[in-house]
């Protein structure tokens, strides 16, 4: 077991950031928290469910959410990791952010799916996860 007071502050942030993904995937599965529930599909645009009446879900974006918390959770177990997990993973959401800005919202491309209101959080994450892996990763890299 890991003593909580020899994790660095990098560590904390991708275990705090990876325990978000972890209960957003899991309120993704919840009725009443997710609308129209009984609209979601496995993936597309179709999926009519949305998490807190704003964002666009389906099981496997519930999925993804998930696993990206598994990932950030395993990865959190060292500095270096848990800053690889913020500064890759938000590339990743400005990635997911630029996708999200340039395809049909109504085409197949949208097969997470994403609606603008999830493009913009993808895009406070992307940052944020980065900006918290370079504050954080350098003060770790110093000890």
């Amino acid at each position: 077991m890991v003593d909580v007071t020899t994790r660095t502050r990098v560590q904390q942030a991708a275990l705090v950031v990876a325990a978000v993904f972890a209960l957003v995937g899991v309120l993704g599965f919840i009725p009443g928290i997710t609308t129209d529930y009984d609209q979601m599909t496995f993936a597309g645009h179709e999926s009519g469910a949305m998490l807190l009446g704003i964002f666009m879900v389906s099981i496997l974006h519930n999925i993804v959410h998930l696993l990206f918390g598994v990932v950030g959770f395993l990865a959190a177990r060292t500095a270096a990791g848990a800053r690889a997990f913020l500064i890759g993973g938000g590339a990743i959401y400005l990635v997911l952010w630029l996708y999200g800005l340039v395809i049909d919202k109504m085409s197949s491309a949208n097969f997470v799916p994403l609606n603008s209101a999830d493009d913009w959080l993808h895009f406070v994450l992307g940052l944020g996860m980065i900006g918290l892996g370079v504050a954080l990763g350098k003060r770790a890299a110093v000890r």
